[in-house]
């Protein structure tokens, strides 16, 4: 009892006047505190482990304010794990993601009636890198090299994602900031680049590095880092599109910007096509393939649009008939005007109109997904 009560003086009293260090000395021996992140870097974890039927719903509930998750398929699985690391600074997010295999997906319907338009970044660190499908029939067969590789998706457009086992990080970048590097974030949705340059390996050290090392780094030496992350992906991407590089690619910017305005403009104008943009731009129909060969041809990429605009309209302006909207695109025949539109989306303009009204009901709940601009979610 008396070393016991002696121990207890010696921690709880100032130190001895002989023996000033005593006390320095001992707390110096003590294991340091855990490093604290910076006043204005938001954090959060969350877990789910065990039986999927109650760990794969919760991290539907999760996930939920930006995809709906589903099992691979209708047996399922009978253990589901996975987890999420979040850190926000003011607008920007990034995620680490541990994962069991999942489909997420973003519906016509729902990036219809949404506000997010964020661009994501997805970095595969471990594991198969998640599958990506945009439109129906084009689905993401890219080889896949064993590096990491990033895959980008627009928030505005709907998509499928296949993940597997393994860990990814995955950045939201406001769509603002990314086009002030890229002319079209548009034309980012379902890109992939893998670490095979000098430039997209400091890429990934850098996300890397970033996760890394936020603890301790201030809020303005992390968003410093961020916004670095968000203009060395923007370059990979430019460089990837053969959009930046050199005087060429500059070129080549300009008038890619200059057809993409010049077919947003022209949307409902029943006489766009290819040739009135080359007639009026004066551009050569070879130089503008090259630009648009990513979304194939000029050809498709009206018809993309065309297409991603009468959806918008469909669940907009429930009142308006399917045939009207669909002529003031473009589309005079109403039968090629639902194939081409079932082919883009896997369903019909007509079903997609008889649904709006319950679409714009589900989503003018609140909290649904303005929640993923709160901290529950960021």
């Amino acid at each position: 009892m008396k070393i016991a009560s002696r121990e207890h003086q010696r921690n709880n009293t100032p130190a001895h006047p002989m023996f000033p260090d005593r006390v320095l000395t001992e707390r110096l021996l003590l294991p340091p505190a855990p490093p604290m992140l910076a006043p204005g870097i938001v954090h959060s974890n969350f877990s789910v482990q065990g039986d999927a039927r109650q760990s794969l719903l919760a991290w539907q509930e999760r996930m939920s304010p930006v995809y709906d998750i589903r099992p691979v398929s209708n047996r399922g699985e009978e253990s589901f794990d996975a987890s999420l690391s979040r850190y926000s600074i003011d607008d920007l997010t990034f995620f680490e993601i541990h994962t069991s295999p999942n489909v997420a997906e973003r519906s016509l319907g729902r990036v219809s009636t949404e506000s997010v338009r964020d661009i994501s970044f997805s970095l595969f660190l471990e594991g198969e890198p998640s599958h990506f499908k945009g439109r129906r029939h084009q689905p993401d067969t890219q080889h896949t090299p064993s590096v990491p590789s990033i895959l980008a998706l627009d928030m505005d457009q709907p998509c499928t994602i296949r993940s597997f086992h393994g860990r990814m990080l995955l950045f939201f970048v406001p769509r603002a900031l990314v086009e002030n590097a890229f002319p079209d974030a548009a034309s980012l949705h379902g890109r992939r680049v893998h670490a095979v340059t000098p430039l997209m390996r400091m890429l990934v050290a850098h996300l890397v590095a970033l996760n890394q090392q936020i603890v301790g780094l201030s809020r303005d030496d992390a968003g410093e880092a961020f916004r670095t992350a968000i203009q060395l992906l923007a370059a990979v991407f430019s460089r990837e599109a053969g959009l930046s590089g050199n005087a060429r690619a500059a070129v080549r910017a300009a008038v890619y910007g200059q057809v993409r305005r010049h077919v947003e403009a022209h949307l409902h104008d029943p006489d766009l096509s290819p040739d009135s943009v080359l007639q009026s731009l004066h551009l050569s129909r070879a130089t503008v393939y090259r630009l648009f060969e990513h979304e194939g041809g000029l050809a498709a990429y009206i018809r993309a649009r065309r297409l991603r605009t009468a959806a918008d309209e469909l669940v907009r302006f429930p009142h308006v008939a399917v045939q009207d909207i669909a002529s003031g695109l473009g589309f005079n025949n109403a039968s090629s005007f639902t194939r081409a539109f079932r082919r883009a989306y896997d369903i019909a303009p007509q079903e997609l109109h008889e649904y709006a009204p319950l679409i714009q009901r589900d989503r003018s709940k609140p909290d649904l997904h303005s929640s993923w601009r709160r901290p529950a979610f960021r």
